[in-house]
């Protein structure tokens, strides 16, 4: 497996290549109880296990190749707690309610110079399906509720200059949202409302800005795209074969 996936992140690689064993813990990202199944190892390759794609919730299939709408911009070093603060993180993404109530406080964290709110008081979701950053998005500490609410509020893809490693790591792992890296400080280039497109490719994927006619190359996201595109590093296991399938 190790041999197959080479990720842009290694320790991502690390994670994929440990034989995941059977415990009690029951992590509040997953959607099934860990330690109701007896886990086993497969080896096989990305090109089988990339072959399909699942929902979040591994009900449906959906394939996110391209995505459409409105643009958030932040600058650099925007922190977890930033993007979500400490203490909404009682909320437990694997109750359906309070998932959706976290993609509600997405981005509340944001200073008071930001006047535009990334979700709206009163509402559960977010207009803005594409986030655009500077340097070092996601810093902080390593909570897996910051890609989780952004993916909760209904972002489909955030295009940054860079990233803090444990943010890369924990939106692939939770299969919430793509971090893409732009090879140019798109944030500088880009305004908030400002309608854009995401296309992810085989080779560079792109953004193009609509409302000021430009197009960016974004670096390409590698095997860590079927990662995200199953829902996440366990429903790509049970995909994969490496894990049983979960009785819903």
């Amino acid at each position: 497996m190790a041999a197959s996936l080479q990720f842009a992140n290694p320790t991502l690689s690390q994670t994929l290549a440990s034989p995941i064993r059977s415990s009690s813990f029951r992590s509040p990202f997953l959607r099934f109880d860990s330690s109701s199944v007896s886990f086993h190892s497969k080896l096989v390759s990305s090109r089988e296990a990339s072959s399909a794609f699942v929902t979040r919730s591994a009900a449906e299939p959906q394939e996110r190749k391209t995505f459409h709408g409105l643009c958030y911009v932040v600058g650099d070093n925007i922190d977890t707690d930033q993007i979500i603060p400490a203490e909404f993180l009682t909320l437990v993404p694997s109750n359906p309610d309070e998932y959706e109530k976290l993609g509600s406080y997405a981005l509340i964290g944001l200073p008071a110079a930001y006047k535009e709110r990334f979700v709206q008081p009163g509402e559960m979701k977010t207009k803005y399906s594409i986030i655009i950053g500077g340097e070092n998005f996601g810093c902080g500490s390593s909570r897996e509720h910051a890609p989780v609410c952004l993916g909760a509020a209904g972002a489909k893809a955030v295009v940054a200059q860079s990233y803090a490693r444990i943010f890369f790591r924990n939106s692939v792992a939770t299969g919430e949202i793509y971090p893409l890296d732009s090879e140019v400080r798109v944030c500088d280039e880009c305004k908030t409302g400002d309608v854009a497109t995401v296309e992810l490719r085989e080779g560079d994927s792109i953004l193009i800005n609509h409302t000021t006619g430009k197009e960016y190359k974004l670096k390409p996201i590698g095997d860590a795209g079927p990662v995200i595109d199953a829902g996440g590093i366990f429903a790509y296991a049970r995909k994969a074969g490496m894990i049983p399938s979960a009785s819903v």
